[in-house]
């Protein structure tokens, strides 16, 4: 499902998002756990669940802990192994990303992933935005074979990552789907689209939904670093990824 020439991906942090994704006419959705953390991946009954209850695509994020893209031999392993479970339960795709100690593209370890990976989409994450030389990141990864980045253009937002998606945009002559995300939402996607020429975005569009729980102890918190409000969940909603998608002319 396609909006004219763009591509809309949406980040569902359960099946229920992802199924709001489908509802407002996403063509394919990224699933993950751990959001406060930038994504990790979810679990085996999750990609099962959301493959049985969708019809567009799958994508899977391949990331075993939140902070940085340096992986240890058993992380690596985890990975690896995580890979063959996604393609297992019937995912289209994969999302991950390795860098070195120095913030270059891990190109050994992305080789061994691409292998384990071989016959489904393959996306660079966010971890593009923590490379030290970009545009070399960029020529890596067009090399390794993968399908697409996604990236904010090494700042806070896309919106602020404007002037570097342009210019990768521009680098990458079709060889590559450069695809911003972060913060984008309805007030920003057409500006995003006109000034960096990208075509495929990546969003979540979530709502606030009140927890059903009428018995509750605000004295205890299941959070340890990461501390959320356990009283609402943040789901995709399916109205606001039909605005998105209305703007860019569905």
């Amino acid at each position: 499902m396609m909006a004219g020439i763009y591509q809309f991906e949406v980040c569902a942090n359960s099946v229920e998002s992802a199924i709001e994704a489908q509802k407002g006419g996403a063509c394919r959705v990224e699933l993950c756990a751990g959001i406060p953390e930038g994504g990790t991946t979810p679990s085996f009954g999750e990609i099962e669940t959301a493959r049985k209850r969708l019809d567009i695509r799958l994508h899977v994020i391949i990331r075993p802990r939140g902070g940085d893209f340096l992986y240890s031999p058993i992380e690596q392993e985890i990975m690896l192994e995580d890979i063959r479970t996604a393609r297992r339960a019937g995912a289209d795709g994969v999302v991950f990303g390795c860098l070195t100690a120095e913030g270059d593209v891990d190109i050994p370890l992305m080789k061994k992933l691409m292998e384990a990976a071989q016959g489904m989409s393959v996306t660079f994450h966010r971890a593009f935005d923590m490379c030290r030389n970009p545009r070399q990141a960029l020529e890596d990864i067009i090399a390794l074979g993968c399908g697409r980045i996604l990236t904010s253009g090494g700042m806070r937002t896309a919106e602020e990552g404007i002037p570097r998606l342009k210019a990768l945009q521009e680098q990458a002559k079709g060889r590559i789907a450069i695809m911003p995300g972060c913060g984008i939402r309805a007030s920003n996607i057409v500006k995003i689209a006109q000034e960096t020429g990208c075509r495929e975005f990546h969003f979540s569009a979530r709502s606030s939904i009140e927890s059903r729980m009428a018995c509750r102890n605000p004295a205890v918190s299941m959070g340890g670093t990461v501390h959320i409000n356990e009283y609402s969940q943040e789901r995709t909603d399916a109205a606001k990824v039909a605005e998105i998608i209305r703007l860019l002319g569905r």
